[in-house]
């Protein structure tokens, strides 16, 4: 009897130790299920995180790229502008380079103008007064001419000359102021001529008219 009770009491507390084993057991099960759980819930979540973190990165990535290739074209487009400004720089240096050229040779232009004119204006000025010249000249000589007339025109008259009759300068000289024969001032020749014709001078132009 005492055995069977030893052995019963035996059964019992292997029982309790058994329900204590397994509730132990489940604790730990239930525990490392809670650990599992939050294993995976972290993972999803990390997955998560970097799903996201991927998906920020491929759209900045986008970001970026776009941005480079705005960046790269706003560079190609500058490096035109710049190329298409220095050419447009170059095209107005040749410009102002021929236009001082062309200023200049206007300049040499006007400055042989304003010699050619003043060459101009001194030969007119020279030529008027050698214009004004000979006719004071040519006035003298008619003048003398008609002189050289009035006194062949006495000599025949008191030396009863007729019109073919010709007088020498000595014929002449007592019928001339101071006794002088006049001479042409342009340094012409003079011809007494017959009483009834008028005398000549031999620069043309130089002519006594009736």
């Amino acid at each position: 009897m005492k055995l069977k009770d030893v052995f019963l009491g035996v059964l019992i507390v292997a029982l309790i130790a058994s329900e204590i084993l397994l509730y132990s057991a489940n604790q730990q099960k239930s525990a490392a299920q809670d650990k599992l759980k939050q294993a995976q819930h972290d993972i999803q979540q990390a997955r998560a995180e970097l799903e996201q973190s991927q998906s920020d990165n491929a759209a900045a990535q986008n970001s970026l790229h776009a941005e480079n290739q705005s960046l790269t074209k706003r560079l190609a487009q500058s490096q035109g502008e710049n190329a298409s400004l220095r050419t447009t720089s170059q095209k107005l240096e040749n410009q102002l380079g021929t236009a001082r050229t062309a200023v200049q040779l206007q300049q040499e232009h006007l400055q042989q103008l304003q010699t050619e004119n003043q060459q101009a204006t001194a030969v007119a000025q020279q030529t008027l007064t050698d214009a004004q010249v000979a006719v004071e000249q040519r006035n003298v000589c008619i003048n003398n001419l008609r002189r050289i007339d009035a006194a062949k025109q006495q000599w025949a008259l008191e030396n009863n000359k007729v019109a073919n009759d010709i007088p020498t300068e000595q014929d002449l000289l007592p019928y001339l102021r101071d006794n002088t024969f006049p001479v042409c001032p342009s340094g012409g020749t003079y011809t007494i001529g017959a009483a009834g014709n008028p005398p000549t001078c031999s620069i043309p132009g130089h002519v006594l008219t009736q």
